[in-house]
Formats: structure tokens, sequence, C-alpha cells
């Protein structure tokens, strides 16, 4: 197709060679998504749409970002949001951009849909601890339907993205705490779930990570100090939270999950799971504590 000077095929072509030359991974795609987000249209839609004309102040957006994303500024903290399971959440820089991965542990349990409803028959509450932008736990309360969800995190900020993204989809059972662990829960506070996607990145491996993570996504969620002594206290504040023979699952890093599980079970968990994500590597835990009938 032959592209006309000032129409959107001319501009996306410039700007995917852009940020080709900027060695932006997958240029075009980029390219694409800011563009449907400027204009308001479905991806797909734009090879429909070649030929219609930009405005100058289209075109003036769509320059402003296409150069923050040559600085490597992530696409969805560009466009504000971030599509996730079945939904799409409101993101910020205070918050983690949603993973595939972490969509993997909410599918998980919403396969497991039918044994919660039968361990579990009179309903149960789920806590998402360190929520982040609140993807786990408001879309496991459309796709589980729980009595309640109680979302916490230690950033004020992230709280305040992730109230935002429950009033998107009109959510009402749900709560939230700015909170270190479960230090400022209500006290009798139990759950018969709990999901986490903490911090789990050594500080030691902070050379490892992307540009586009590392200059850009908060630390405060991807980083800890000693990732042993983040954890026993994370399990700690789990286990005592959980009601017996309650679920505890969540997201981890690979190469210290079996140091991790024995960790878990010294302190009380009496099962444990290693969980494959889809590229084969063991990236979630799933405990569980003792029944009232025993394990």
């Amino acid at each position: 197709m032959a592209e006309q000077p000032g129409t959107l095929l001319f501009y996306l072509k410039r700007s995917t060679e852009f940020l080709e030359k900027k060695e932006i991974p997958n240029p075009r795609v980029d390219a694409e998504w800011i563009l449907s987000d400027l204009l308001n249209l479905p991806r797909i839609k734009l090879y429909s749409q070649f030929e219609m004309p930009l405005s100058p102040k289209e075109i003036d957006l769509y320059r402003e970002r296409i150069v923050e994303r040559s600085k490597r500024k992530p696409v969805a903290y560009i466009i504000g949001k971030k599509g996730f399971h079945q939904f799409e959440y409101l993101v910020s820089e205070d918050v983690l951009i949603p993973r595939p991965e972490t969509e993997e542990l909410v599918d998980y349990l919403y396969k497991q849909k039918e044994t919660l409803n039968q361990e579990f028959p009179g309903g149960f509450q789920i806590w998402d601890l360190c929520s982040g932008s609140g993807c786990i736990g408001l879309s496991l309360s459309q796709l589980l339907r729980p009595r309640h969800v109680v979302l916490s995190d230690i950033s004020e900020k992230a709280i305040g993205t992730s109230k935002r993204n429950a009033e998107k989809y009109q959510l009402t059972d749900v709560s939230f705490y700015v909170s270190n662990l479960d230090e400022s829960l209500p006290s009798d506070l139990q759950f018969e779930i709990i999901v986490s996607n903490p911090p789990y990145i050594p500080e030691t491996e902070k050379k490892e990570i992307m540009p586009d993570v590392l200059e850009y996504e908060p630390h405060l969620a991807l980083f800890v100090n000693d990732i042993l002594e983040f954890h026993r206290a994370l399990f700690l504040s789990a286990k005592q939270r959980l009601k017996p023979g309650g679920w505890f699952l969540m997201e981890t890093h690979p190469g210290y999950i079996h140091e991790l599980e024995n960790l878990a079970l010294s302190l009380g968990f009496v099962s444990s799971q290693r969980i494959l994500d889809s590229s084969k590597k063991e990236r979630f835990l799933f405990l569980k504590t003792e029944s009232q009938f025993g394990s």
C-alpha cells in the first residue's frame, strides 16, 4: 500500500523506524499499541484505517509518546493501563506492570474453582498480600466470587491505584489497607485463601534487570535485601492469618523456590507444591495449613 504523508500508516512506519534505531524490542508492536490508545481504536482496527489522516494534535501527542518509548519507558506506563487475564487495569509508575506469569497464578486458582467451593462450602475470603495494582485480588474477586477480598500493600500510592481499579469494575466486596505485611489489618481478620506476588529479586541481581524495568518500575515492589529473611516474615504473617486448611499461593524466584519451600514447611505449613509456569520454570509455591481435622 502506498503511504501518503500525514496518514496513520505514514506515522506508524516512521515511528517504527525510529524505535528500531533506538534498539527498542518489538518496535512495530509498541508503535501500534501507543497509536491505538491515542486514537481510542482497537489495535486490529488500525489496519483498516491506514489512509486516515491524523490531526496536528494527534501527530504531536504521538511523537511525544514515541519519544518516551525510545527512552525505554514501558508502553503500559505511557498509556496508563495494561491488559491482564480477562481484564484491563490502570497502572502508573507507583505499581508494577502486571506480568503474564502473574496471570498464570490467577488462572491456576480460577481452574480450582470447583475444588475451592468443595473445600470451603461456606464461602471464602481472599487476601491479596503485596497487592500493587490490585490485578490479582480484583481479578479473583470477579472470577471466583468470594465473600470478600482484602488488598494490602506497603505503598499508599499503590493502594490508591488499586482503589481506582476497583472503582472501574464497580467492585464493592473489597477492602484496602496500607500495611507492612499484616501489621495494619484488624487483629481478628482471617482468610481461607492468601495470594501474593511479593518483591523477590535479590538486590544482587539488579545488574541483570532490563533498563525498562530498572529505570521505571518501583524498586520497593521488585527487590529485597535478604530474600530468606523477608520471606520468613511474609510466611509468618500469612500463616497466622490463614484459617485451618487454608491455601497460600505465591509467585516467587525460581532460583530460590526450594529454599523458600523448606523455610515455609519449617514454619508450620503442612503441605507444599511447586508449580511450573508456561516456561517450565518453578515459579509458584502453593502451601497449606493444617486442617482442623489434622493434615
